[in-house]
């Protein structure tokens, strides 16, 4: 359940009314909210003269929920650029899987100017699965991407692998990314809970739907309000693709949840000939943003070959979705 506390409730009081029942104690505009279990339906009588209004619910996908917030959260990125909300934006994210140089991160960079996207993705510190493979340019490479923000005034978004560099990636990055092997590090997730900076959170490839907003709640109940959902495909049967893109679960968070939603379609399939026709169904479903992988060269990127877009590929894929989202009553940005 969450409560709102009448405005004369001071932060001593909430706190005290907190311990008694056991819930989380978040400021709000002006007031203080409990968070509790979802097992409490009703307020006691005792507590009722310093209520102002109460929300139950069946489970804990709670602050995250349409039933505690029926419209879908505006996530400011920078002036003018909003995720979410009445935007009507589909946001596009794109750039290499990982920084492997300036010359390339440069390219990824141009690219972006050229086509007016406004966001550039590139890992720093990469989560391999294998412990042989690329792991990344680490602080080196966030300073590449600090150096491509200042000359191109793009927007960062960065993965956290771990908690040994959160506050490095919380310092460079104007969006932190918790990468699918990451949504259950509740280290992370409290880090980014308190860091004031736009979260995506990815679903974990063996996640349930509950799973996935219950691990955006410990970031909400941090006090971060600004939570993106990224669904980037679920491990199933089939062995042909790399993941299942979810699709339906997507319809699911859109009529459920208040976060804006972000599409994946590049970790989804795994192979870059199957990017373009994913990413316009993911437009066609009036999401809030795409993260697509491209890399100057992909037949030479050090992770994530076989799924990233050379560049005229991605322009392709562009101008194709623009008429796409045009159609659903969106724009892309």
């Amino acid at each position: 359940m969450i409560i709102h506390l009448k405005p004369e409730v001071n932060k001593e009081k909430a706190e005290e009314l907190g311990k008694e029942l056991s819930a989380v104690v978040l400021p709000r505009n002006g007031f203080f909210a409990l968070i509790t279990p979802n097992k409490l339906k009703a307020v006691e009588d005792k507590y009722k003269s310093l209520v102002t209004e109460s929300f139950p619910f069946d489970d804990d996908m709670q602050l995250a929920s349409k039933k505690y917030m029926s419209s879908v959260r505006e996530i400011k990125i920078a002036d003018g650029l909003s995720i979410g909300g009445n935007t009507n934006n589909t946001i596009m994210i794109t750039g290499p899987c990982s920084v492997e140089s300036e010359e390339q991160i440069e390219q990824a960079s141009e690219l972006c100017v050229e086509l007016g996207v406004k966001v550039l993705r590139a890992g720093a510190f990469k989560p391999r699965t294998t412990p042989y493979a690329f792991q990344g340019m680490g602080l080196e490479g966030l300073k590449l991407l600090d150096k491509m923000r200042t000359k191109h005034g793009l927007k960062i978004i960065t993965e956290i692998r771990d908690s040994t560099h959160v506050s490095e990636i919380i310092e460079y990055a104007d969006i932190l990314q918790i990468g699918a092997k990451a949504m259950y590090d509740h280290g992370i997730l409290r880090a980014c809970g308190k860091s004031g900076k736009p979260v995506l959170l990815k679903r974990g490839f063996g996640a349930t739907l509950q799973e996935f907003v219950q691990a955006a709640e410990f970031i909400l109940s941090g006090g971060n309000d600004q939570v993106i959902l990224c669904e980037r495909g679920i491990r199933t049967f089939e062995t042909k693709t790399r993941f299942t893109l979810d699709l339906c679960g997507v319809a699911y968070l859109k009529q459920h949840t208040n976060l804006p939603i972000i599409l994946d379609p590049s970790h989804a399939i795994g192979f870059a000939y199957g990017v373009p026709d994913l990413s316009r169904a993911c437009v066609a479903m009036g999401v809030d943003g795409l993260l697509i992988e491209t890399h100057p060269n992909p037949a030479v990127a050090k992770s994530d070959a076989a799924q990233q877009l050379n560049f005229k590929e991605f322009r392709e894929l562009y101008a194709n979705l623009v008429p796409i989202a045009k159609a659903v009553g969106r724009k892309m940005v």
